[in-house]
């Protein structure tokens, strides 16, 4: 077999445009991407390696040049072929909802990894191992999925003009897009429509997903993310059509959103992250709600935790934890909500279902910056920034890390300096490895296991740094005053 005639036979195996009939056609449209000089490349064995040969003989034939960009344009030029029309996945999909959500997002699913758009051989490079800690097994993720940018590709961008279409990489705008190289290659991504709150929104997968089915939920409009009483409707809604995701919103504030505050739009998947697995450790009584029950979750951030059956209560007692947070302050431990006219708190809100009940966790947020703490006083300090300094966003709000790509080496360097080897021990982990040093006896047989244990400590006190209310004896009778006003 040809690599033509394997990239064909998964053509006419996701996308039923196309059937034998089109064979000649299918082969002179790959041509025309990859050069007539493919036509006798011998087939790899599998579909993805296949891919590799059909954009490596395009680089040879000079139809592509040999940057990252180019063979990531090129890659989705070719998959696009083998993924269904924008229509077809949607009549598809919502046809396949009939049986059932699961067969739906199944389907789904398994096409964006088939078609490349999730980028799976990427993704599998990823260090991911699990830190017992006092909260249960937080899991612990070393990014090494997003590929670093090619030099060449970051000059030619440089050259670029500033483009406004599409708006961001969230927008409806980005499906079937070729690409650029300061945009990401989109010829093969699909996004199911559906409405939401009377509004369209748009459902689509990750292509570097952090956790299992990484979904993202967007809206057709490129709006700035709010947390207010929609987003509660809106996440219980979702939860309701795809009742074996969770789903959640970053914060709609700096330091404590996520990367993209530009563009309305929230994540969920196949999942149960830490946060979800740590029980109420203390009870409260919303007088005005009686049908939702409600507790402080045992978490190091400061968690409340809301069931019931009654959607539209629960909808209803969120809305007034949120507002009485929005405009509460606390001096003694440096809570505030507005200063100098800037308003600093807001929600990181996460729906699931659990047995028939709907459940909310409410995570309270605070962006002020202080002289002491310039980068967040609810931020990772300085003292952890050597391990993570990045804003802490949905993902690590439910206990998993999200490591830079760096740490892979220095952890290692970190190891060799911890068993008195020759290493180049980065200054910034120093007083670190000075302190494991002393916790710990350190030997061959260990090393890995207890380095991970402490990165896995580290990222608890990450998680602590940004509680607005500490687990000591001062910010635990502070959450009490606060929760008194509920």
């Amino acid at each position: 077999m040809t690599a033509i005639e394997k990239q064909i036979e998964l053509i006419l195996k996701l996308n039923p445009n196309y059937s034998e009939m089109d064979k000649i056609y299918l082969t002179n449209r790959l041509l025309n991407l990859v050069g007539d000089n493919a036509l006798n490349l011998s087939a790899a064995k599998d579909f993805l390696a296949n891919l590799d040969l059909l954009v490596k003989e395009a680089v040879a034939n000079k139809k592509i040049a040999d940057t990252l960009a180019a063979k990531q344009i090129l890659e989705a030029q070719i998959m696009d072929l083998a993924t269904p029309s924008p229509s077809q996945v949607n009549h598809i999909f919502w046809d396949k909802y009939q049986a059932g959500a699961k067969e739906a997002t199944n389907w789904f699913f398994n096409l964006s990894k088939a078609n490349n758009y999730i980028q799976t051989r990427a993704i599998a490079k990823n260090i991911v191992f699990p830190a017992k800690t006092e909260y249960g097994d937080l899991e612990i993720t070393i990014n090494m999925s997003k590929p670093e940018k090619d030099p060449k590709d970051i000059a030619a961008a440089a050259k670029l003009k500033k483009a406004g279409y599409p708006a961001c990489a969230l927008c409806m705008e980005a499906e079937g897009y070729a690409g650029r190289n300061n945009f990401a290659a989109r010829a093969n991504h699909r996004i199911i429509r559906f409405l939401l709150g009377g509004k369209t929104w748009g459902f689509q997968y990750s292509p570097y997903a952090y956790f299992n089915e990484h979904a993202i939920f967007l809206d057709e409009n490129h709006e700035p993310m709010v947390i207010n009483q929609t987003t509660f409707s809106n996440l219980l809604a979702i939860v309701d059509m795809f009742p074996e995701y969770f789903v959640g919103s970053n914060a709609d504030l700096p330091i404590v959103g996520g990367s993209m505050l530009s563009h309305e739009h929230y994540q969920g998947g196949r999942h149960i992250f830490p946060m979800a697995k740590a029980p109420i450790e203390t009870r409260l009584q919303l007088t005005d709600y009686p049908e939702v029950k409600a507790g402080i979750v045992k978490w190091p951030m400061s968690v409340i935790r809301l069931i019931s059956h009654n959607k539209d209560e629960l909808i209803n007692a969120a809305e007034h934890i949120r507002k009485i947070w929005d405009n509460y302050t606390d001096e003694t431990v440096d809570v505030r909500a507005v200063t100098n006219g800037i308003r600093h708190h807001t929600i990181t809100p996460i729906a699931q279902k659990n047995a028939g009940k709907y459940q909310l966790d409410l995570v309270l947020r605070d962006n002020q910056t202080s002289k002491k703490y310039p980068d967040g006083i609810f931020h990772p300090h300085a003292d952890v920034q050597h391990i993570k300094k990045e804003n802490i966003g949905l993902i690590e709000v439910m206990g998993r890390a999200i490591l830079p790509a760096r740490l892979k080496a220095e952890l290692n360097e970190v190891k060799k300096y911890l068993l008195n080897q020759p290493n180049q021990i980065n200054p910034i982990h120093k007083e670190w490895a000075e302190q494991l040093r002393l916790k710990y006896s350190w030997s061959e047989s260990n090393a890995d296991k207890q380095l991970q244990l402490a990165v896995g400590e580290v990222f608890a006190q990450v998680l602590a740094d940004a509680g607005v209310f500490k687990r000591d004896e001062v910010g635990i009778a502070a959450f009490k005053r606060f929760c008194h006003q509920l």
